[in-house]
């Protein structure tokens, strides 16, 4: 399995529907809070070229945020990009 990193805050809601997805096939993550810091929020930006949360990676490859990841799980991708 490759790794998973998710950039998330703890008040949203898209951040926690991604990472209940991402538990309930039962693959472990790497959560990166980055409400109260802004060297991260950088990170994520800089990482992303977006500003807001989730921003969430598979290995190297940026998958975007919750609706792009709902949307590899719902065309049957999610999973082959989890096990490469």
């Amino acid at each position: 399995m490759k790794p998973v990193t998710i950039y998330t805050t703890q008040l949203c809601g898209f951040c926690h529907a991604a990472k209940r997805l991402l538990s309930k096939k039962g693959i472990a993550f790497e959560e990166i809070d980055v409400a109260h810091d802004p060297a991260k929020r950088q990170e994520m930006m800089r990482r992303s070229g977006r500003h807001t949360v989730p921003q969430i990676w598979i290995g190297e490859h940026h998958v975007g945020g919750c609706d792009d990841l709902f949307e590899l799980d719902r065309n049957g991708k999610l999973d082959p990009m989890l096990a490469a």
